[in-house]
């Protein structure tokens, strides 16, 4: 009797793994892929982050440094986006957005369960702010 219970538990156990992944959100992968002073600008730098969502990728609700100023390309497959709390809205490859200093993401995420998608994200920013990204608390809004 034990080993047939242990042999069902086994035989269930590829199918309870692949359901709990799936309940959990995957996070995207970021990278920093470029970073240059922006000449007779003191104190201002470009910085390009990649942005790899696997299918079903989100980043968590989050904001930007205060001084950042970003222009976004879609560079495979479509994401959702959502800024200070405005209608979600789908971009596909070639389409780009902006973004704000000061705005608030809400939603960031591969908008495919199957495909994965890229983002190149360029940030316009002060020299001295290293954290691009500060996660928001689920349900403050901060």
């Amino acid at each position: 009797m034990n080993n047939l219970l242990a042999a069902l538990v086994l035989a269930t156990l590829p199918f309870q793994m692949s359901w709990a992944n799936a309940q959990e959100p995957k996070s995207a992968k970021i990278t920093l892929v470029y970073e240059q002073k922006i000449p007779g600008m003191p104190n201002k730098s470009l910085k390009g982050i990649l942005v790899e969502y696997g299918p079903g990728a989100v980043n968590p609700a989050h904001t930007h440094a205060k001084s950042a100023l970003i222009y976004a390309s879609v560079l495979e497959g479509s994401v959702l986006n959502q800024l200070n709390g405005g209608p979600v809205r789908t971009f596909t490859k070639g389409q780009n957005f902006t973004e704000m200093p000061g705005d608030r993401h809400d939603v960031s995420a591969n908008a495919s369960k199957t495909e994965p998608a890229k983002v190149l994200a360029v940030f316009v920013v002060d020299t001295d702010d290293t954290k691009l990204t500060t996660p928001i608390a689920p349900g403050t809004g901060k």
